[in-house]
């Protein structure tokens, strides 16, 4: 249950995260269509006053016409003879206007006088009519209202389509997201380690070639590995009928300072192609636990103890922990661990036992980042057991961890010295051990 509430609550993070692709998506498709309906409405906005102001034009010099007939006295057939057109004359003519007909050429102007907010705008027309001014004026009120209610909405169509695009978008986004999703947890379960992970896309688009990309990588990174690791066992396997012969020639030889040099170095070459044969098998993923009940302290103990590292290492142990392991693997992981610390890390070495977890730290320099970052690799010698060595001890380590279904960290501490957990599975019928402050775990 607690496992799906969290799954459910990262889904929940990644969907309302405005940084995913998502959003983006959806950020511009609305960025998009802002623009558009900005962009129909400046103009249909601009088209509709342009229009209204035409009108205008056009109510004002019709009743300009009938202001210059009541002027003359003249009674227009088409006008009501109890009507008088509103004009004005003289002095009363805006200046603003009379200063437009003055500058202009033409013998009639217009002007759109917007200097009364509350009463409305209105349009002006203008004529010189035997030497006086005539001027009317019509109320643009009526277009004003029409143009604002249009501006209204056109703002209102435009949330109503947002409101309706944005979760469509992100509705539709999400199954794009979600095919990349799956590409990316493919490529994480590689990167880990799960080389038979593959994405099975299908379609004919860009995330179906992006799928398909990966899993040709998966398969071609894949069939590398697999021949490393035929090359890493035939090696080893050849080289055993020579070292053996090496290895009883060598005790026949006089003893002499070079004899036990020479016996020392067949004793590392010994120990190199045992290690090769070794991490051939675990990665042939044929290695199965001997699962049994194990005493961890006294465990742990007795292997630092065969290390010959008894009077270097200090061995504390919280309580009486006994865990569900294989109990060769769990020595062969300690040791390694130990030996690491000790020939590449700074004294005093400390190994605590605590629940499932033993924790092995030292005071040296620490891991190097290249090793933090990518992990134990053979042959490695940069970012292996400290810059030294051929890398295989916490290769090893880290193979029979996996076989124990156990996960081993490295990390660096603070202010020096490395430290290496070994988190063994917890039985089933045993309640979680409480946090130990003294347990040194990163």
């Amino acid at each position: 249950m607690g496992r799906d509430t969290g799954r459910e609550g990262r889904a929940l993070l990644r969907f309302v995260d405005p940084r995913s692709l998502r959003w983006k998506i959806a950020a511009g498709v609305a960025a998009a269509a802002c623009a558009m309906a900005v962009g129909i409405g400046l103009l249909v906005h601009q088209r509709t006053e342009e229009r209204g102001l035409g009108i205008g034009r056009a109510a004002a010099m019709r009743e300009l016409d009938l202001a210059k007939a009541d002027f003359r006295g003249e009674r227009p057939t088409r006008r009501d003879p109890r009507e008088r057109s509103d004009y004005v004359l003289g002095d009363e003519v805006p200046d603003p206007l009379r200063d437009r007909l003055d500058s202009s050429t033409s013998t009639v102007v217009t002007w759109y006088d917007t200097r009364k907010p509350l009463q409305g705008p209105s349009m002006w027309a203008a004529e010189r009519v035997d030497g006086t001014v005539i001027a009317v004026s019509t109320s643009m009120l009526g277009e004003q209202l029409s143009l604002e209610a249009l501006d209204r909405h056109i703002r209102y169509a435009a949330i109503a389509t947002l409101a309706v695009v944005v979760p469509l978008t992100l509705l539709a986004a999400e199954l794009v997201v979600r095919r990349l999703r799956r590409v990316a947890g493919t490529a994480r379960r590689i990167r880990h380690g799960d080389l038979d992970a593959r994405t099975e896309g299908r379609g004919h688009d860009e995330i179906s070639e992006i799928s398909s990309a990966v899993d040709h990588m998966a398969d071609a990174l894949q069939e590398r590995l697999r021949s490393e690791q035929r090359f890493t066992a035939d090696v080893a396997h050849e080289l055993r009928t020579p070292l053996t012969g090496l290895v009883t020639s060598a005790s026949l030889l006089p003893e002499s300072e070079a004899t036990d040099l020479v016996r020392d170095r067949v004793r590392v070459l010994r120990g190199l192609v045992d290690d090769l044969l070794e991490i051939s098998r675990l990665d042939a993923g044929a290695e199965r636990a001997d699962v049994q009940p194990v005493p961890l302290g006294e465990l742990v103990t007795e292997s630092v103890r065969r290390a010959g590292l008894a009077e270097h290492v200090t061995v504390t142990v919280v309580g009486h922990p006994v865990a569900e392991t294989d109990p060769r693997r769990l020595d062969r992981v300690v040791t390694n661990l130990v030996l690491n610390a000790h020939r590449h890390g700074g004294a005093p070495v400390e190994v605590t036992v605590d629940g499932t977890a033993i924790v092995v730290r030292d005071h040296g320099p620490g891991f190097p980042e290249d090793l933090l970052r990518h992990g134990p690799r053979r042959f490695h010698t940069a970012a292996a057991e400290r810059g030294h060595g051929h890398g295989l001890g916490l290769t090893i380590a880290s193979g029979h961890a996996r076989v124990l279904n156990a996960h081993l960290t490295l990390t660096n501490t603070t202010p020096q010295g490395a430290t290496a957990t070994l988190t063994l599975p917890r039985p089933p019928s045993t309640p979680p051990h409480p946090t130990n402050e003294e347990g040194r775990h990163p």
